[in-house]
């Protein structure tokens, strides 16, 4: 079984962030960027301890605005994708990494893309999951923009906006609102696993402001589009999409697989926007397969 280094708070890139290893340091490192909305607790302790005993460094860490990382007001983002990419390299700073495989789910999945654009001397591969070359393809169709990528159920953009009109004091409501989201972005072929409720309820609990993690999507939109620049990319790639996800749907997988040079994509049949535990023993063999 794989080390577990337990939490760790640094400082890089004018924040304080908080990070959690797994496994050996001196094997070669994946560092796990997580989504919109969504502390590293969404990294699953499994899925990290079986790339680590895959012989893996694997780092996860809570981006801005979640978990236990440097927290801006709800409302007033003081960053932009860029900067949060820059975050990435200062975590590997901390831990005295030259390089590392840059792995990253929905708006993890961006970051990861400009990770490379930006610091491609911290890169090796990259593997963008769940993930779009338009960091504004949600908010675009939520504001009834038209959009040249398939927008997100109706059921989906419903969840978000009650998500926004709820009381950020009812720990109650806001637990039940993340679940429900969750249960919408699960595809067909695996139902939502109920004991994921516990680690919602972990992030609420463990947060600085809970409510900040609002910020991810003014932050998005503030950012400057890089989809332009995807074919100065020049690292093995590894695209990985479920052809059920129901807010970035499967289009934007195919399209970012297609924009940069020689990647590979991994489909994964009926599933959302999600990694679930049965997916674990393709996705884990791939992973290490493109990461070796």
């Amino acid at each position: 079984m794989a080390t577990h280094h337990g939490e760790r708070m640094i400082e890089g890139n004018g924040i304080e962030i908080c990070t959690e290893a797994f496994g050996d340091p001196a094997d070669p490192c994946i560092l796990l960027v997580m989504g919109a909305g969504a502390s590293m607790l969404l990294w699953d302790v499994g899925l990290c301890e079986a790339l680590a005993d895959g012989g893996r460094f694997v780092i996860r860490y809570d981006n801005r605005d979640t978990g236990k990382t440097t927290s801006c007001p709800p409302g007033e983002p003081n960053y932009t994708l860029n900067d949060m990419a820059a975050d990435g390299p200062a975590v590997l700073d901390a831990y005295g990494i030259e390089k590392a495989h840059i792995i990253g789910a929905s708006m993890g999945g961006m970051i990861t893309q400009v990770i490379g654009l930006n610091h491609p001397e911290r890169v090796l591969t990259l593997t963008p999951i769940m993930s779009t070359p338009n960091g504004g393809a949600v908010l675009d169709s939520m504001e009834g923009k038209e959009a040249t990528l398939s927008p997100p159920t109706p059921e989906v953009i419903e969840t978000i906006m009650e998500g926004a009109a709820l009381d950020w004091t009812d720990r109650d409501a806001l637990l039940a609102n993340r679940v429900k989201m969750f249960k919408v972005l699960s595809g067909s072929a695996y139902p939502f696993d109920p004991a994921r409720e516990q680690i919602f309820a972990a992030e609420i609990d463990r947060a600085i402001s809970f409510p900040s993690a609002t910020n991810h999507g003014p932050a998005i939109a503030q950012s400057e589009p890089w989809h332009e620049r995807l074919g100065d990319l020049d690292f093995p790639t590894l695209v990985i999409h479920g052809t059920d996800d129901p807010i970035l749907p499967y289009d934007h997988g195919q399209a970012l697989a297609e924009m940069i040079p020689g990647a590979k994509m991994l489909t994964l049949e009926g599933v959302g926007h999600e990694i679930p535990e049965g997916t674990w023993d393709v996705v884990i063999p791939t992973i290490l397969d493109h990461t070796s």
